[in-house]
């Protein structure tokens, strides 16, 4: 099996609108399995298996109580992440200041 990093990790459990609308909805307050399936109207298998990838990345945590898996978000605060986007931000930044700079000075060439 492949070894991903967690910066895979994460970012392949955020690559998908459902599993981020879930992130957002347990921000608000804990959420149970059987709730989340209704909310986005889906069936208790397709729900666990959004989860479970959250999970897994550390964006949430389940608890069984009896019958009830209970969904929170979890420890993870993404600074990695927050780290590479930065990086990432920053150098395209600079690229285009460079373009800037390169079209400014082709222009002042032209008649």
């Amino acid at each position: 099996m492949v070894q991903y990093s967690p910066l895979d990790t994460t970012f392949a459990a955020l690559s998908d609108p459902t599993r981020r609308a879930v992130l957002e909805r347990l921000g608000r307050s804990d959420a149970s399995i059987s709730d989340l399936a209704g909310l986005f109207a889906m069936t208790l298998t397709g729900i666990k298996k959004h989860v479970g990838v959250l999970e897994e990345a550390g964006l949430v945590t389940t608890e069984k109580v009896g019958r009830v898996r209970t969904c929170r978000l979890g420890p993870r605060r993404l600074d990695e992440e927050s780290h590479w986007i930065g990086g990432y931000q920053r150098m395209l930044e600079q690229r285009m200041d460079h373009l800037e700079a390169f079209l400014e000075e082709t222009t002042e060439t032209l008649p």
